[in-house]
């Protein structure tokens, strides 16, 4: 019989120990079969599981745990299995399932066992091959060094602590390789692509199975077929039922901010901060300028433009002022091509698939020629009267040379990008969106540049945009908000004109 065979038998062998339904049979719904199935495959050393909390992961981990330990997954003598959590009591949680399912075993079973909670939560498993342990540690590496552990269970991997659940992490692979043992990390997702947890799952690497249940971003949170995506578990009878995920999905729409972010982490399992850092705008506001019908290009219209260098997008805006209608456009160089890029950027496939909505291009070798970028950009607005170009003044020399080259002849305007210009762009651009004067069609380059624009604050409160990651792109959303900004300024212009005051 196979390994995971042998370890799903083990499993429904067992009862659930709290809960509604603590008593029942264990009955493993289909994700957790095929997880268990992936993790104990011959060749495998590492499993990664994402999915939304309440969907029982831990309590699998835990029982996979008891099964190891037993020696029904692995008949090494003097076998170790090492819990590894952010914290004790994180860890305490899987150690209390392990323990718990140990208490619906037969009695005979049940003596072979020795539960510690002090100084360490341990359980000991006594057999004809001597002790066989499962130890419960915290995420400091130093408590890992030394060890030589058959299973590793990393509990909530995608919200330790980086400096020391890297260590911690490195500690247990080392220790792994001793033993040939496998290593489990379960989470629900990270904050973002660049943390450790999102790079094992976003990666293709040789013995590392991956299951993720993260459904597309910039859906509505109370979109129904995503929070089954992310919750595969409530259709199956386990945790919440749907009907409740949807409830609490209206809630925190309804309540906004750090609710709502943290509903669409934890719930919907969604790569979004937890953290109340300031974003330009949130998923859920960017979302609500999102037309299914674009008003027409009435009017003269900005263009917004964003350098990039050979590794940065180059990207342009067109903002109509009259009608609200935005829209952008993202290039790169041609090297390295799109799926190394994201690859590098840890976005997976997201660059390819903008290029196949028509929102991404390549152009140029090793960088974006600028000259000849300009002139496909203005092919894309041909016929429209232009109001002017606005672009960071740091890139004034390369971009005024590649203006006179291309021929163009429109007002240009500079502007800053730090505390003084940026403040004023950044608060424009928020009063357009919240007031509804931005509409544009349902873009993925817009609403992944969104997700990775944050702003960060001076001590006047003033704003600037910056990135969310070192590896985010926001060059899509630089390019709007100064166009946007810079239409709000030329509407606010325009209706100010009346009659002269004269003093006598």
């Amino acid at each position: 019989m196979k390994t995971s065979s042998k370890a799903i038998s083990f499993l429904e062998s067992l009862r659930i120990p709290e809960g509604p339904k603590a008593g029942e049979p264990v009955k493993l719904a289909p994700f957790q079969k095929r997880f268990v199935r992936g993790a104990l495959a011959d060749g495998i050393n590492v499993a990664v599981l994402s999915i939304g909390r309440g969907n029982a992961k831990t309590a699998l981990s835990a029982g996979l745990a008891l099964a190891a330990v037993m020696g029904v997954i692995d008949r090494q003598p003097r076998r170790e299995i090492i819990i590894a959590a952010r914290t004790r009591d994180q860890g305490r949680i899987a150690f209390d399932f392990a323990v718990g399912f140990m208490r619906s075993l037969p009695e005979d079973q049940q003596a072979q066992f020795t539960v510690r909670r002090s100084p360490r939560l341990e359980i000991e498993y006594h057999d004809d091959g001597g002790g066989h342990v499962i130890r419960v540690i915290a995420a400091d590496g130093k408590s890992a060094l030394g060890g030589a552990p058959t299973l590793v269970l990393m509990d909530e991997r995608g919200h330790w602590a980086l400096d020391q659940g890297d260590a911690l992490e490195a500690a247990l692979l080392s220790g792994l390789g001793k033993r040939g043992g496998r290593a489990l990390i379960i989470s629900t997702s990270a904050a973002d692509d660049a943390h450790p947890f999102s790079v094992w799952l976003d990666q293709d690497q040789p013995g590392v199975y991956r299951q993720e249940h993260r459904p597309a971003p910039g859906l509505p949170a109370d979109d129904l077929a995503s929070l089954r995506e992310a919750n595969p578990g409530a259709v199956a009878g386990i945790g919440a039922s749907v009907e409740w995920l949807q409830g609490q999905a209206r809630r925190a729409i309804a309540r906004g901010g750090s609710t709502l972010t943290s509903f669409r982490l934890y719930n919907r399992n969604e790569r979004v901060s937890g953290e109340s850092r300031d974003v330009l705008l949130s998923v859920d506001e960017w979302l609500r300028c999102e037309v299914s019908e674009l008003p027409p290009r009435a009017g003269s219209v900005v263009l917004g433009i964003d350098l990039g260098g050979s590794a940065s997008m180059t990207a342009a805006a067109f903002y109509w002022p009259e009608t609200g209608r935005l829209e952008c456009h993202g290039t790169f160089p041609s090297r390295p091509s799109l799926v190394d890029r994201g690859a590098s950027d840890g976005v997976g496939d997201r660059y390819s698939q903008m290029q196949d909505r028509g929102e991404l291009s390549t152009l140029g070798d090793l960088t974006v020629p600028v000259a000849s970028w300009l002139v496909e950009t203005m092919k894309r607005i041909e016929g429209q009267p232009v109001a002017c170009l606005i672009a960071d003044r740091f890139k004034q020399a390369e971009l005024g040379e590649a203006i006179d080259k291309a021929g163009i002849r429109a007002p240009v305007i500079w502007r800053g990008t730090g505390w003084r210009d940026g403040n004023e762009d950044c608060e424009r651009f928020r009063r357009a969106a919240f007031d509804g004067k931005i509409l544009t069609s349902p873009s993925l380059l817009l609403r992944s540049a969104i997700a990775d624009a944050v702003v960060l604050k001076d001590p006047a409160n003033n704003l600037k945009l910056a990135k969310g990651r070192s590896t985010g792109r926001i060059d899509a959303v630089q390019a709007s908000v100064i166009a946007v900004a810079e239409g709000a300024r030329m509407v606010g212009r325009s209706s100010g004109r009346g009659g002269r005051v004269v003093w006598g």
